[in-house]
C-alpha cells in the first residue's frame, strides 16, 4: 500500500485546489472593492498553475541537495521575516505586518516560505548531529533556538495563528527526532502560559476570546463575534445537502473575508455536510500519507522533513477548520489550498511537491535484498 501513498496525497490535495477555485467562483464575485467579479478567481487559477509547476520541479530534486544547504535556507526565511519589520517595504494591513512588497507579485508573505525553510532547517540539524539528539544543548537548545527565531519574528507581526501552527509543526519534528519528554513538556507549557500572558495583555485579542466565549451576545454577533455568528448561521442554513451551488446567503457581504479565511462555512452553505465532510476527509487523507512517507523515508533528513511539512499543511486546516466551527477563537489563518491566496497556494504545493520528492527517493534508496545479503554467516575471530 504505501506505493500509493503520493497518489493518495496528490489525488486529496488536487481535490481541494479544484473546490477552492470552484469557491471562489462562487463567492469572490460579491467581494466589495474587486477590479473584477472574477478578479480573486483567475488570480488563483495562475498562482494554482505556478504551485503546480513548483511542485513538479521539487518532486524530482534530491532532498540531499535540500539538507547541504539548510544553514543558508533557514537564513533566508528569517531575513525575509525580518523584513516585515523594515519600513517602506512592510505593508502594514489591519494593524498587522505580515506582508512585504517583492516585485512581479506586488504583495508577499514571507511566513509562509518560512515555515518549510524552518522545517528544512530543522531536519538538517538532526541529519547532522543524530547521535546528540538525547542531549540537551545539542539536541534541544539549538534545534530549540533554530524553531524559536523564526517563531518570534511571526509571532511579533500579531500573526498568532501562523506562529502557533509553525510551534506546533517543529514540536512534531522534536518529537519525530526523539528529543527528550523531560525538556518538551516544560517547554510547552512555558510557552502556552506566555502566549496567554501576551493575549491577555493585548486588547484587541482578548476581546475576540471574549467574543468567541459569548457568541449568543447580539453585542458580540455584531462586533469582534461576526464572523464565527455568521459562520455558524451558514453551517445552519446549509444542513445536511447544501443550498445548491451559488446559492449560498452570507457571501452576499454578510460574512467578511468569506472568500480567504472563512470560505469553509460556505462550502457548509451550498454544499452541505456532505461538502464539509469531504473536505475534512482530503485533510485526513493528506495527514496518513504524509506520516506513511515519513514512516517509509529512507534516512533522518527525509522522515523529519517529511513530518514537518506534513505538519505545516494539516495543522493550520485544523485550526481553520476549528475557527469557523467556533471551536477555537477567530485567529485569521487561511484554509489550505482552498482560501484566496497566492503566497499560501504555491507554497504549500511546493511542500506537496517535496514530501513526494521524498517518498520518490525512498522507493528509489531501496534495494531487494539478494540471496548473499540474506544468508546469515557466522565466523569466529580469535
Amino acid at each position: 500500500m504505501t506505493r500509493y501513498l503520493n497518489l493518495a496525497l496528490c489525488t486529496a490535495v488536487a481535490a481541494l485546489v479544484a473546490l477552492g477555485l470552484v469557491m471562489l467562483a462562487s463567492t469572490s464575485a460579491w467581494v466589495k472593492g474587486a477590479e473584477e467579479p472574477y478578479y480573486f478567481f483567475v488570480r488563483q487559477s495562475w498562482m494554482a498553475v505556478a504551485g503546480v509547476v513548483g511542485a513538479f520541479f521539487l518532486a524530482t530534486l534530491n532532498p540531499d541537495h535540500l539538507r547541504k544547504i539548510w544553514p543558508w535556507l533557514l537564513l533566508a526565511g528569517c531575513l525575509l521575516l525580518a523584513l516585515c519589520y523594515v519600513p517602506g517595504v512592510a505593508a502594514d494591513i489591519n494593524g498587522e505586518r505580515r506582508w512585504i512588497h517583492f516585485p512581479v507579485v506586488n504583495r508577499f508573505q514571507p511566513s509562509e516560505v518560512a515555515k518549510a525553510l524552518t522545517m528544512i532547517g530543522l531536519a538538517g540539524w538532526f541529519a547532522r548531529w543524530q547521535t546528540e539528539i538525547p542531549t540537551f544543548w545539542k539536541g534541544f537548545v539549538v534545534p530549540g533556538i533554530l524553531l524559536g527565531v523564526p517563531f518570534a519574528l511571526i509571532l511579533f507581526e500579531t500573526d498568532m495563528g501562523t506562529a502557533v501552527g509553525l510551534g506546533a509543526a517543529g514540536f512534531a519534528v522534536l518529537f519525530t527526532a526523539g528529543v527528550r519528554l523531560i525538556y518538551l513538556i516544560p517547554t510547552v507549557l512555558a510557552g502556552a502560559t506566555g502566549f496567554y500572558l501576551l493575549v491577555r495583555a493585548n486588547e484587541n485579542r482578548w476581546s475576540r476570546i471574549e467574543a468567541w466565549l459569548n457568541l449568543e451576545d447580539p453585542y458580540h454577533q455584531m462586533h469582534k463575534g461576526l464572523q464565527q455568528w455568521r459562520a455558524l448561521l451558514a453551517f445552519g442554513n446549509g444542513g445536511t445537502k447544501g443550498q445548491g451551488l451559488g446559492n449560498g446567503f452570507e457571501k452576499f457581504g454578510h460574512m467578511p473575508y468569506a472568500h480567504t479565511d472563512f470560505i469553509f462555512p460556505n462550502i457548509g452553505e451550498e454544499l452541505g455536510l456532505y461538502g464539509t465532510l469531504a473536505t475534512v476527509l482530503c485533510y485526513v487523507v493528506i495527514a496518513v500519507a504524509g506520516i506513511g512517507i515519513a514512516l517509509n523515508a529512507s534516512n533522518v533528513f527525509n522522515r523529519c522533513l517529511a513530518i514537518g511539512l506534513t505538519a505545516v499543511i494539516v495543522v493550520p486546516a485544523m485550526i481553520n477548520i476549528a475557527v469557523t466551527t467556533a471551536v477555537l477563537p477567530n485567529t485569521g489563518l487561511p484554509l489550505p489550498f482552498v482560501s484566496y491566496g497566492g503566497t499560501n497556494l504555491v507554497f504549500t504545493l511546493a511542500s506537496v511537491g517535496l514530501l513526494c520528492g521524498i517518498h520518490r527517493r525512498s522507493r528509489l534508496d531501496r534495494r531487494p535484498d539478494s540471496g548473499l545479503t540474506a544468508r546469515k554467516t557466522y565466523e569466529v575471530r580469535l
